[in-house]
């Protein structure tokens, strides 16, 4: 490697490189790195307040159990295939989605990971500051009031944003340390509130049989999905940094243990909330997880749960800031990595300061959250999908089309749209959107379509899965996206074919 290279990747210079492919001597991260990443993005306060929802929701200890598992099981499934974008393409997911939905069109993947992003930064901004006041406060006997938390809330989001600016490689240091800090905190919580906990927690006492039941429980594992899912369009934000021949099994692998590895967090969400539902059933009401936390907590943890805020407020908010500062480098052109990661970052903090001072939107955003995935899984499969039609085959350079301020290339298609990715994506999210069905929180317009079970995530799944393939059999690609090796799933996809079509129709999809 040469002296130039060992300096833009360097962790105390700001990391130069933008969505432009990254070269292969700079690839230098690992597996256990990319592991690591998710890993200490969600092994944090966020993921335990996520994970309080199922018990907020009435279930019992061990229906919350299962739905946790089930949504973190089902989560990283979807999730997986995310992350084996990077090593082909060298750069972020969104981008590399231009192959599937345009080079234009590639702005849904950036719109939804801005939303998601913005989402769990104030989720890990506001939980993280809240414990960090509230656990100072009681060890000082001390009442806590709004500066308190406007400058505890401002410390972690411009802290996250000084790390994200240094890009990946600064980042990968504080998740190294997160990681192993966290993990042992959540194991210390385990023993802290052993003596308070009792698997025997019976909820509001619902029973499989009874009405509302899988409602409850559906809408419950939405939520804890949203966890994983949320990772979707920022793996390959890290594992472009992987070398091109990286196993792919290997990279699949490496989320669904990480994904798993975030059950500490969830679990300690579930028992921590359970105690908190018998003690100060107040605080379930209000949906105030932390201020619960709090006040069950032994006087002795304070300190460990402040340790537990300040890691989490850094793990959670740099893998969710980085990767949309990254990608809106590449949707304005004119703005460098570093600048763009500013206004995303100054934008997402008056959002935060905005939604928790003005409007209260803290138990809100969890609602968005759920919507935000049950749009997003939509793309995720449509990605997955036209990877394996691909056979992971991506032109580089025209990927970056859009990103050069150009026109053209292989991935143009109508206008710069795959209306093929488009027509499969929007239906689809769109009716997804409208059977949510979140008890008490969120109904859309089809939500009693089931009897009140929430289907969305069935219908996210499927009907990409269904519409897809269709429309790439009903109206082929060009023969060139797909190399040398064709199409998996369309085998009149031939430049004869194609000339065909064009003349028939007079436009390429």
């Amino acid at each position: 490697m040469n002296t130039n290279n060992a300096k833009k990747i360097s962790i105390t210079n700001p990391e130069l490189n933008g969505i432009e492919p990254i070269a292969e001597q700079e690839r230098n991260a690992s597996v256990f790195d990319f592991l690591r990443l998710q890993w200490g993005g969600a092994n944090t306060l966020s993921s335990a307040m996520l994970g309080s929802f199922p018990i907020i929701f009435g279930l019992s200890f061990y229906q919350a159990l299962a739905a946790t598992m089930t949504g973190i099981f089902i989560g990283a499934l979807i999730l997986a295939p995310m992350g084996i974008f990077g090593p082909n393409t060298g750069t972020n997911n969104a981008v590399s989605s231009s192959a599937h939905f345009g080079v234009v069109g590639r702005i849904v993947g950036s719109f939804l990971s801005l939303l998601t992003a913005i989402c769990f930064f104030s989720l890990s901004v506001w939980s993280s500051g809240d414990a960090l006041v509230g656990a100072i406060c009681r060890i000082i006997d001390a009442q806590p009031n709004e500066w308190m938390f406007a400058i505890a809330y401002g410390v972690f989001a411009v802290s996250v944003l000084v790390i994200c600016i240094y890009g990946f490689q600064f980042m990968l240091l504080i998740n190294k340390i997160a990681v192993t800090l966290a993990t042992v905190v959540f194991a210390v919580g385990f023993f802290a509130f052993g003596d308070q906990f009792h698997a025997g927690f019976a909820g509001a006492g619902m029973h499989m049989g009874d009405a509302g039941f899988w409602a409850t429980f559906i809408g419950a594992t939405l939520i804890v999905m949203s966890n994983p899912i949320s990772f979707g369009a920022f793996l390959g934000d890290w594992t472009r940094y992987l070398p091109s021949q990286t196993s792919r099994i290997k990279i699949i692998l490496a989320t669904l243990l990480a994904q798993g590895f975030t059950l500490l967090p969830f679990i300690f969400g579930l028992v921590t909330t359970a105690i908190i539902a018998e003690k100060t059933p107040e605080f379930i009401t209000s949906m105030n997880y932390t201020g619960g936390l709090l006040t069950v907590s032994p006087s002795w943890f304070f300190l460990p749960l402040i340790l537990l805020a300040l890691i989490g407020g850094m793990s959670t908010g740099t893998t969710s800031l980085y990767g949309t500062g990254l990608d809106f480098s590449s949707v304005f052109p004119g703005l460098s990595r570093i600048k763009a990661t500013i206004l995303i970052g100054l934008l997402s903090i008056m959002i935060i300061f905005v939604g928790r001072f003005a409007f209260s939107l803290v138990a809100s955003v969890t609602t968005l959250v759920t919507l935000i995935i049950v749009t997003t899984t939509p793309w995720m499969v449509i990605m997955t999908i036209g990877y394996i039609t691909r056979r992971g085959f991506y032109l580089k350079d025209d990927l970056q089309v859009f990103n050069r301020g150009q026109r053209g290339g292989t991935y143009w298609f109508y206008h710069g749209w795959n209306l093929r990715g488009m027509f499969a994506w929007i239906p689809s999210a769109a009716i997804a959107l409208m059977t949510v069905n979140i008890p008490g929180q969120f109904v859309g317009p089809l939500g009693d379509l089931a009897n009140g079970i929430d289907v969305s995530l069935i219908v996210a799944l499927l009907l990409p899965a269904i519409t897809y393939p269709i429309l790439l059999l009903a109206f082929p690609e060009p023969a060139e996206v797909y190399g040398p090796s064709g199409a998996l799933l369309d085998s009149t996809s031939n430049m004869e074919n194609k000339g065909t079509w064009q003349t028939e129709t007079g436009v390429e999809l």
